[in-house]
């Protein structure tokens, strides 16, 4: 059925990247006020007759227990937002179509900060309740198991920025001219409302209006612009299926530049003024490393690719955001390579869980590896001794756990998620040789391009592959606790 219409849609550089710092917030969010939204109150006591249940807080992902949702499976998000940088104030709408996973009587979103104005489902008044960062929405009649259903939310205020146990920042985060909304791992919850974990992927369409003279940037491809009484509508299309975390908004007065790779792949690249001097060779870069990434992983993912450099002093990392990576200031080469890198390992084959981080991490540094060896600099071997000795800058740490095994949420982007995460790619390599490696890592991508995947299916593909018993390898250098024995 339909809804009704939306709304008006009014690292800093260092020799080698900076490793992400984690940016998370467990336990310190503030629980919020139910909103005031009104239903039938006779909703929920027929859905109880009919066999309806409540969908859950949480999918189960052992480091964030009630991040995400069960009991149904988002297929799109329309997004409407309207942004005023002067005084910080948010106005959304955002139209979530999803399918009931099994026959519901409410359920969840996921939303920290705002307040939720109204709230429909399939067009009709839906009771809305808030406790912490759960929206619990129960629809006027139950969703049978199976139903596509389209749930609408009108909601406004200054959206957070949260501050992880590390300090590290996320969500919605102001810049000197504007503003950015980064989403990993919890992030994305601060602007929008949705099932915020990862293996819930959907296709993103984002409309974003600002005063005239500002520029908003989204994930895919440009749709349109509009400027009406003083402001100018952004129109996005992200049609490829994309986690939640990796939506991003980037507003400001950006120069912007549109091209295309030498393949004819769309490129579109926004510059803050304050960088555009230090940036002036980045669409090149972008350019020439999806040519060599796509040539060492198999082809490009997505319809279009691009980057965001800001000027955000004192972010300290850059983050994958799904076609576009965000830069906090202009970036070197080994951090481009990362970061659009990820738009295979990590945006196309996204962890299920996010214990899995070095799926994403770990491949995306070695992945800095094989540039280096294949541009005249160290070997993949020389970066792997260097690291295993301590004398890569990069090493710090990298024996604190092992890169499968994160012990809490403030460490899943710690060091051996990347560093150790890499140095296990490398020993695959060693043991399997180079023409079976590569055959796995294009194996990887090619079979869980636009889903989820996570280790035991990733060690399973390398044993099959191979033809070996890889137990000891991945139980030492993936799984094993302190500094193994040089090889």
């Amino acid at each position: 059925m339909d809804d009704e219409p939306l709304a008006s849609e009014p690292h800093r550089v260092a020799p080698r990247p900076v490793r992400r710092i984690s940016r998370v917030l467990p336990g310190v969010l503030l629980a919020l006020c139910v909103a005031g939204c009104t239903g039938d109150s006779g909703a929920r006591s027929a859905a109880g007759a009919s066999g309806a249940g409540a969908g859950t807080a949480g999918v189960g992902d052992t480091l964030f227990p009630r991040l995400g949702n069960g009991g149904y499976d988002v297929r799109s998000y329309r997004l409407a937002l309207d942004y005023t940088p002067g005084t910080r104030h948010l106005q959304g709408t955002a139209r979530i179509t999803a399918r009931a996973d099994r026959a519901l009587h409410s359920f969840h979103l996921d939303l920290a900060g705002l307040r939720v104005r109204k709230a429909t489902v399939n067009g009709r008044p839906a009771k809305a309740a808030r406790s912490g960062t759960e929206l619990v929405l129960t629809p006027a009649s139950a969703l049978p198991k199976g139903h596509t259903f389209t749930a609408t939310v009108v909601y406004d205020g200054k959206p957070k920025t949260l501050t992880g146990e590390d300090t590290g920042k996320e969500g919605w985060i102001r810049t000197d001219d504007g503003a950015v909304a980064l989403g990993e791992p919890t992030g994305s919850m601060t602007w929008f409302p949705g099932n915020h974990h990862p293996s819930d992927k959907a296709a993103y369409d984002i409309a974003v209006t600002v005063p005239e003279g500002y520029t908003a940037v989204s994930n895919g491809e440009p749709k349109g612009r509009q400027t009406r009484d003083r402001h100018t509508t952004f129109r996005w299309h992200m049609g490829e299926p994309m986690a939640s975390y990796l939506a991003t908004v980037a507003i400001g007065r950006f120069g912007v530049r549109t091209t295309a790779t030498g393949k004819g792949l769309p490129v579109y690249v926004a510059v803050d003024p304050t960088e555009a001097e230090r940036a002036k060779n980045i669409t090149a870069q972008v350019d020439d490393v999806i040519t060599w990434e796509t040539r060492t992983f198999g082809p490009y993912p997505f319809s279009s690719t691009g980057a965001v450099v800001d000027h955000l002093p004192g972010l300290g990392y850059a983050l994958e955001t799904q076609t576009k990576p965000y830069f906090d200031a202009a970036p070197d080469k080994a951090l481009v390579v990362h970061e659009l890198a990820h738009q295979w390992f990590g945006d196309s084959v996204t962890p299920r869980v996010w214990k899995d981080m070095w799926l994403n991490e770990g491949f995306a540094t070695y992945a800095e590896w094989l540039w280096e060896e294949d541009h005249d600099g160290r070997t993949a071997q020389q970066i792997f001794d260097d690291f295993y000795d301590g004398t890569d800058d990069e090493s710090e740490g990298i024996w604190d756990f092992p890169p499968a095994n994160p012990p809490s949420v403030a460490s899943v982007s710690d060091p051996p998620v990347y560093g150790r995460g890499a140095m296990v790619l490398h020993q695959l390599r060693g043991a399997v040789g180079d023409k079976t490696f590569f055959s796995i890592l294009r194996t990887w991508l090619k079979d869980h391009r636009h889903g989820n995947a996570d280790t035991k299916q990733f060690i399973e593909l390398c044993e099959r592959t191979s033809g070996k018993d890889l137990t000891r390898l991945f139980d030492v250098w993936l799984y094993g606790e302190g500094k193994p024995k040089k090889p």
